[in-house]
């Protein structure tokens, strides 16, 4: 049974509610604008962003009596390239970024690949005790660095590898973050149909670990490996203690050798410190476009 409105019932009836064009156009698949507060925000969060990097280029291109004074300079003086001249080559800044780059490569690159891995395991593979192996790697991110710095720097000494580059990079080998960070990228990233659809076509473990996980963690491993990197390239007090300025220095342990002396001179030491960063600013502005678009080609897989 059907029943019709009468003209006064069919004019009375409520109008469906009208659809702004922002959300029209997001309905359709358009092509949403931000507004000017959303612009003004952004302005602000990237100014407060550059103000350390641009302060230190500032301090650096002064001296320490004009540091000294109240209020502090605002703007670059004319020193700048003198200090970063004078910081490279007191130093010893060419040989300290040559070290850095083998040590943060060699162990980003191993940190990547052994999470990855692992990260699968734990994932998708089911093995006896895998809830408390997991737990016992998440329980790792919980103890302090500090407290390895004394076993390692014992366990360095009678390997006689003090001064040597081995002795800081195979303890950064692996990570039990980045294990944590396979796992759950690898639980919503990778479905297991596609596991065994390998397993049916008799693939091995390691050939669906090279042709089937591997590429469907490449955003993950990407962002990882940068974040490793960063990491590694900024450590500080474990190459301190078994690395020495003259020696095989990294680039943090040879800026830190700018401050020695009664009166440190801070414009130097800020020069050494933009020198230090600048090579990841370079490796940011280069891949910087495809980590973040391997974050979010991870979030519409997951």
């Amino acid at each position: 049974m059907t029943t019709t409105l009468t003209k006064p019932e069919a004019d009375a009836a409520p109008e469906p509610p009208k659809r702004s064009r922002g959300m029209k156009a997001a309905r359709a698949g358009g092509q949403m604008h931000a507004g000017p507060v959303a612009y003004i925000i952004l302005a602000v969060f990237t100014i407060v962003s550059l103000l350390p990097l641009v302060w230190t280029a500032i301090a650096a291109s002064r001296d320490n009596q004009r540091l000294a004074q109240n209020p502090p300079p605002f703007w670059f003086g004319s020193g700048l390239f003198d200090k970063l001249e004078l910081a490279w080559t007191d130093a010893n800044l060419g040989e300290a970024f040559l070290n850095t780059t083998i040590v943060a490569g060699v162990s980003a690159l191993t940190i990547v690949f052994l999470s990855t891995i692992a990260g699968f395991a734990f994932a998708k593979l089911k093995f006896r005790g895998r809830g408390a192996l997991m737990l016992i790697v998440i329980g790792t991110m919980m103890v302090p660095p500090q407290l390895q710095v004394i076993p390692l720097y014992m366990m360095v000494a009678k390997l006689d590898w003090t001064d040597q580059l081995q002795a800081v990079i195979l303890p950064s080998l692996v990570s039990a973050f980045g294990v944590f960070f396979m796992r759950q990228y690898l639980i919503q990233a990778l479905p297991d149909e596609i596991i065994e659809a390998a397993r049916v076509d008799g693939a091995s473990s390691w050939r669906v670990v090279w042709h089937v996980v591997f590429p469907t963690a490449r955003p993950a491993m990407a962002v990882l490996g940068m974040l490793m990197f960063v990491q590694t390239w900024n450590d500080f007090l474990w190459p301190f203690l078994v690395l020495t300025q003259t020696g095989n220095p990294t680039v943090q342990v040879a800026v830190a050798g700018l401050g020695r002396g009664y009166t440190p001179d801070q414009s130097l030491i800020m020069a050494g410190a933009l020198l230090g960063t600048l090579p990841l600013l370079l490796v940011f502005a280069i891949f910087g476009k495809q980590i973040v678009g391997g974050i979010m080609q991870g979030a519409v897989k997951g």
